[in-house]
């Protein structure tokens, strides 16, 4: 499982697919967020701009990514 540590309040889904390596560009976290593809704490999401949080989790294709506070 990967860690991404929040700078600020929050990171949105397509940034964080990014910052993972998990999508390559923007494009392409695009599309696999509209395809269905991502899901946010369990549940399929597919608004790129999805503010995610500390604490939530996104899955792709057996990956995860979990969101944590900077300490």
């Amino acid at each position: 499982m990967e860690i991404i540590t929040l700078r600020d309040e929050f990171i949105k889904l397509g940034q964080a697919l990014k910052a993972s390596g998990m999508a390559g560009n923007g494009v392409e976290a695009k599309f696999l967020i509209q395809d269905g593809l991502v899901k946010v704490n369990g549940c399929v999401e597919e608004r790129r701009g999805r503010k995610l949080y500390a604490g939530d989790v996104v899955e792709y294709a057996g990956n995860q990514i979990k969101i944590e506070e900077s300490i």
